[in-house]
Formats: C-alpha cells, sequence, structure tokens
C-alpha cells in the first residue's frame, strides 16, 4: 500500500473506530461492573498469546498453590498446549468472546505488553480502566517483540539484527510499543521484567534473571550424566530468528572448525515444535543459542536443562546489574560466553576438553533447578501475587480437571 493511501486511511480511520467501538466499550464497561458480583473461579488467566511461557508459567503457579488456565486467540507452530483455544475467521470476535469470560472467570490476568483480550479487541486503550472497574489485577511481563522500542536499545548489534530480520516491524510500529509500554507502566498492578528486557522497562516492581520457567522432570540428561562423548561432536541451532540469534555467525565458525579438521558437525533445525525440539536436545552434545542478543532465553535453558553446554552472549551491562542486586554470584551463569568474534575459540575449547562440556552441563542442570524450575518460578509469583494483595483462598486451589478448548465455530474441541 502506497502512503499516500495510507495517510488516506489515517483521515476516517477515527470516525469508523468510534462508530464501531463506542458501543463496545459500553457493552464492557458495564459487564466489568457486573462481573464484581460473582465469585471467580480461577486465580490468574494467562494469556492471549500463544507463549509457551505460559503453559509452564500456568504449572508454576500450581506449585505455588494458585489455580490458573491458558487462552489464546490464536496460535504459532510452537506449542498448541493451551487450556482454551478461540480462535475464527473474523479476529475480533474470539477476543470479545475472550475478554468477557475473563472478566467473570479470573481474579487476575497475566499479560504482556501487547496486551490482554480486549486490546486485541480494539479496545487497548479503554482495557486498563475496564479492569479496574471489574476489580481485576492485572500483572505484566514481557516477552519480546512487546516491549522492544528500539529508540532505547544501547545494543547496536541487536537493532541491526531487527532491521535485517522484520524491517516492516522496525519501520512501523515503535510509536505503537512505545504506547504499550506507557500505559502499561501507568495502570499495572504488578510488572515483571529481567533478560535484556530491563531496556525498555523503566517500572520493575519485580527484578528477575528472566521469568521462564522450566518443567525440569521432563527434561533431563542421561542417567548419571552419560559418558563423556570422545567421538564426533554435534551442535544443535534453532534459529527462529536467524539474524537476531547470529546463525551465520554460528555456522561460518563451525565451517572454520571443519576446515581445520575438528570433528563438529552444526544442525540448524526451524519451526519445529518444542515436544520434537526436546528430542533434539537431549541427542546433541553442544547447544547453539544466540550471539547477538546479550541473554538467554528458552532454548538456552532447554539445553543446560538436559546437562548440555550452551553457547549464549552475556552483556556485561546486564551480568553487572543482576549481580549487583544479589540474583545471581559473579560467574554462576554456567553458559558458555561468546560473541561474534569468540565463538570460534569457545567451541575449540571444548572440542578440545570434554570433561569441560561435562562440567558445564552438570553446572547448567543445577542452575535451571535454582532458578527456573516450577517451584522457583512459582515463588517469584506467589511473592508478585501477594504484592498486589491477590492472596490464597482457604481450601484446594485447583483448576478444573477437564479444560475447554473451543476452535473457529462454537463447539468444543
Amino acid at each position: 500500500m502506497s502512503e499516500q493511501w495510507r495517510e488516506i486511511l489515517k483521515i476516517f480511520k477515527r470516525p469508523i473506530l468510534a462508530l464501531v467501538f463506542c458501543p463496545l466499550a459500553l457493552f464492557f464497561v458495564i459487564l466489568a461492573l457486573v462481573s464484581r458480583l460473582p465469585r471467580r473461579p480461577i486465580d490468574v488467566g494467562l494469556g492471549p498469546e500463544p507463549l509457551i511461557n505460559n503453559v509452564f508459567h500456568k504449572r508454576a503457579l500450581a506449585s505455588a498453590g494458585y489455580s490458573a488456565e491458558t487462552f489464546v486467540s490464536h496460535l504459532y507452530y510452537i506449542t498448541t498446549d493451551f487450556d482454551v483455544v478461540r480462535t475464527g475467521v473474523i479476529p475480533l470476535w474470539p477476543s470479545i468472546i475472550l475478554g468477557a469470560r475473563a472478566l467473570f472467570r479470573y481474579r487476575a490476568l497475566y499479560i504482556s505488553f501487547n496486551g490482554g483480550p480486549l486490546a486485541r479487541a480494539g479496545l487497548a486503550a479503554l482495557e486498563p480502566l475496564i479492569y479496574r472497574l471489574a476489580g481485576l489485577k492485572v500483572l505484566v511481563m514481557p516477552y519480546g517483540a512487546d516491549c522492544q522500542d528500539l529508540r532505547l536499545c544501547p545494543n547496536q548489534l541487536f537493532v541491526q539484527a531487527m532491521n535485517d530480520d522484520y524491517p516492516a516491524h522496525v519501520k512501523n510500529d515503535h510509536e505503537a510499543v512505545a504506547r504499550r509500554i506507557s500505559r502499561w507502566t501507568k495502570w499495572a498492578d504488578h510488572i515483571i521484567s529481567g533478560c535484556d528486557w530491563v531496556d525498555y522497562t523503566p517500572r520493575r516492581d519485580t527484578l528477575c534473571l528472566a521469568h521462564f520457567s522450566i518443567d525440569t522432570d521432563k527434561l533431563k540428561p542421561p542417567d548419571g550424566g552419560g559418558p563423556v562423548n570422545l567421538g564426533p561432536v554435534t551442535i544443535l541451532h534453532a534459529p527462529n530468528h536467524e539474524a537476531i540469534k547470529g546463525t551465520r555467525f554460528f555456522i561460518r565458525a563451525v565451517e572454520e572448525l571443519r576446515a581445520e579438521g575438528y570433528p563438529v558437525e552444526l544442525r540448524v533445525v526451524r519451526k519445529m515444535p518444542n515436544a520434537s525440539l526436546r528430542e533434539i536436545i537431549r541427542q546433541a552434545d553442544i547447544i547453539a543459542d544466540q550471539l547477538i542478543i546479550g541473554w538467554y532465553a528458552m532454548f538456552a535453558l532447554e539445553g543446560l536443562c538436559a546437562g548440555k553446554p550452551v553457547l549464549c552472549r552475556l552483556r556485561p551491562d546486564l551480568l553487572e546489574l543482576y549481580e549487583s542486586k544479589g540474583l545471581i554470584d559473579p560467574g554462576e551463569i554456567p553458559l558458555v560466553n561468546c560473541d561474534p568474534w569468540t565463538v570460534k575459540a569457545e567451541i575449540r575449547k571444548l572440542l578440545e576438553d570434554r570433561e569441560l562440556m561435562a562440567r558445564l552441563g552438570r553446572a547448567g542442570r543445577e542452575f535451571v533447578v535454582k532458578h527456573h524450575s516450577l517451584p522457583a518460578i512459582g515463588r517469584l509469583f506467589a511473592q508478585a501475587n501477594r504484592g498486589m494483595k491477590l492472596n490464597l483462598r482457604p481450601g484446594p486451589a485447583e483448576a478444573p480437571a477437564s479444560a475447554l478448548h473451543f476452535d473457529a465455530g462454537t463447539g468444543v474441541k
């Protein structure tokens, strides 16, 4: 679409939106007031983004005694393991249904800076007010693109990678991201931040290394840690964004090492469901996470949890922040800290010292259990819930055994 047409559409956009959404906004204001009357059965609703984090966050909350339910209005390839899936040909309708449902079902919402279901229903600006009227607590925690206002980013490697991978996002979305950050910075009941998200989140009611949670019972090293591999080494890399992950630098490093005669192979997998990826992680010797962003995420943690050495860049300023707050001890994170210029040398060290690979694998598992297991993140969430006065209710707090899954129609899947 040409720039001229974009400007013409902007002229007509506001009156059209007012005509459509004013009645919808009034409907939700009335619904919010009514929803204060009945007792809401579930402590926390997590959605509507289809983030695999939310699947584990539900279990983390359960470990702390809170009932929780995941809900989504659309799906990604990574997983479909959500309690309530409401999709449709017209995106607005599922969001309206999920928004109305949330008012009567949950005591609190865990959302990203993209907002909750009402944001996807076109009511982003009014969403905080509606939740306040309903007495619904809102905890906001970022996941990445929802908060990345690149004008604030100190990491120019990452800014350039975003331009390479997502030029349209860089061009068109920064103002919308800034509005979302400003809105929820003011109106959220609690904000959890960490990772490199701290670059963009001025308010941090809870600061953590990252809110990622892992079911450590589902992904384990071989019994006894397994024998030290003395043969050829397989490095696994699973980029969802190749420039952002630094894929070409991993490829170049391994190609040069192979040319030098080292027995190493790089396996690159793309768009693989998480359940399948976990099995491939178990088969790999080394995990190659990322060289650009400057902090770790789920793929790195899955590698550590499985007892594998993990290649990942850690920004010095972020290490200083988390060490200064006492969240980690100096040198505690057992990742192989490398960047595009040092990754080849770090891989070579591992290839020449197989015992080092084994030691890193054992330390990685211990780190995940301490900082990112379900009980560890459950304690983090429990503290945040208490901070916004979402206390445990008397009696068992368990989600219903059978959860509803809605397809594009109105039936139960």
